[in-house]
């Protein structure tokens, strides 16, 4: 602890750190705590999992007063990221206690209204912070520090102006730390506008590149999701990420696994509040050990113990890739990374690969049986049917199912299956005998793209004259009736 001591951190915060492990800085955190303490605006070049919370968390926490009114106000661009960073800030001041709200959206404004009349330190996302200065229900003029956490991820996910009104509510003599792991030009600009002399450090990456083994397998369109169910089953993975581009693909991805039998959580930005914080705490707990995820929900979590990522979809912004090969390999512990690298992720892939230091091998793929996909993302006329209760075909899908019956021509598959010939099924999975998907494996023995037999893959048949459906039944039986009354 002695390292820490000399940063001038105070007793009651040594003390929990003390108690929570801490041992040593790591390098942000021996970079910036000592210039935060003093008062000095920062922007520091640090990714999740290098100790930046301690880093501007120390200096915080020292410099801020009970019961004088909000003092610090940490902006993140993520729920989770919030609600790590109060909790964590809440264990560093256990010996000195803290009033210290998480202030985001997705759950009711009145307990937060409550909180923010005791606040000594806000930790929240733009959107529910500027819905507090609306409703004139957060004071921010005794703001002493400025955080922005993230805030690359902030300005990509489009809270620019939020940012730039909340910064101008709080007062102008004030000190503002800059946490990001990329410094872009509007960065740059962000800070040449609300800082005052700055000072720059970077903390190299928190992953030990000669424990991380990057690798890519390129695979045809159709055995996609195959390949990433057989790695899954003979990896021997402890804690496992599969990062996915789109919350369908989260969804597709996640249900699918859990039909094969293989004990899977989803997250991604349609959750509730709630939802999220509970799948999170299941993951964190090792109850399960696959966790699917988008970017966006992923962004800043620190978890723990993560031995592979799979990149199931390639990122569309090779910086991305960078933050989520960051999720393993940590602590000198081994960590690999697998690219599933098909025909739509060729652009996206020659991007990542022009990253300076980054080495990804290339292996054959193994022989891969494909799988039946037993689960489809609901589309809008079947969600609407089901909620006003209208009648369908029992070829249609159910529920978000596919069977047979349903066709869509000329749409292209982002999940990983192929249907049938001819038409290119919007979904990818099996249509009627004369649709295609895109991406995917037929189970025909004579064709490629689909069984010329008219049967989906689910047993249920799927000719034009839909002979399944109930309406026809219904019609039929009644039509009999009719003519045996007559006689």
């Amino acid at each position: 602890m002695e390292a820490f001591e000399k940063l001038g951190i105070s007793s009651p915060i040594l003390k929990s750190l003390r108690e929570h492990g801490f041992e040593k800085p790591s390098e942000i955190q021996e970079k910036t705590i000592k210039l935060v303490i003093e008062g000095k605006d920062i922007i520091a070049g640090a990714s999740t999992g290098s100790g930046k919370t301690l880093a501007f968390g120390s200096g915080i926490l020292q410099n801020t007063k009970k019961d004088f009114g909000i003092q610090a106000l940490v902006l993140t661009p993520t729920r989770e990221l919030a609600e790590q960073i109060a909790v964590a800030l809440d264990n560093f001041s256990k010996h000195d206690p803290l009033n210290i709200a998480a202030i985001y959206g997705g759950i009711a404004i009145n307990p937060q209204i409550k909180q923010l009349e005791y606040a000594d330190i806000v930790v929240g996302t733009p959107g529910r912070i500027l819905d507090h200065l609306e409703r004139n229900t957060i004071d921010l003029s005794k703001v002493k520090t400025l955080v922005l956490d993230e805030a690359d991820r902030m300005l990509d996910m489009g809270f620019r102006e939020d940012v730039e009104k909340i910064i101008n509510n709080c007062p102008i003599k004030r000190q503002t730390l800059l946490f990001s792991a990329t410094i872009s030009q509007d960065i740059v600009l962000l800070s040449q506008r609300y800082m005052k002399e700055p000072v720059e450090i970077s903390a190299k990456p928190h992953v030990d590149p000669k424990k991380l083994k990057q690798v890519y397998y390129d695979i045809d369109d159709n055995l996609k999701y195959s390949l990433l169910k057989y790695l899954l089953e003979n990896e021997n993975s402890k804690l496992a990420m599969v990062f996915c581009n789109t919350r369908k693909n989260v969804d597709f991805v996640a249900n699918n696994l859990k039909f094969m039998g293989i004990e899977t959580l989803p997250i991604h930005g349609g959750f509730s509040q709630e939802k999220r914080s509970k799948i999170l705490e299941q993951f964190h707990s090792k109850t399960v050990h696959v966790l699917v995820c988008t970017d966006v929900a992923a962004r800043g979590l620190d978890i723990k113990g993560v031995s592979h990522v799979y990149n199931y979809d390639i990122p569309n912004d090779s910086n991305e890739y960078v933050h989520r090969i960051g999720r393993t390999a940590r602590a000198g512990k081994e960590g690999k990374v697998i690219n599933i690298v098909c025909s739509r992720d060729y652009d996206n892939f020659r991007s990542v690969l022009d990253i300076d230091g980054v080495n990804i091998e290339h292996l054959e793929s193994p022989y891969v049986q494909r799988v039946r996909i037993r689960w489809m993302p609901e589309k809008k006329t079947e969600r609407f049917a089901r909620r006003h209760g209208i009648g369908r075909s029992d070829g249609d899908r159910s529920f978000g199912n596919r069977g047979g019956g349903d066709r869509r021509g000329g749409g292209r598959s982002s999940y990983g299956d192929r249907g049938s010939r001819d038409n290119r099924s919007s979904y990818g999975s099996r249509g009627s005998g004369n649709s295609r998907g895109s991406y995917g494996q037929s189970d025909s023995r004579d064709s490629r793209f689909g069984n010329s037999s008219g049967r989906s893959r689910f047993g249920s048949r799927s000719d034009s004259r839909d002979r399944n459906s109930n309406d026809n039944r219904v019609g039929r039986n009644k039509a009999r009736r009719e003519r045996k009354s007559r006689y």
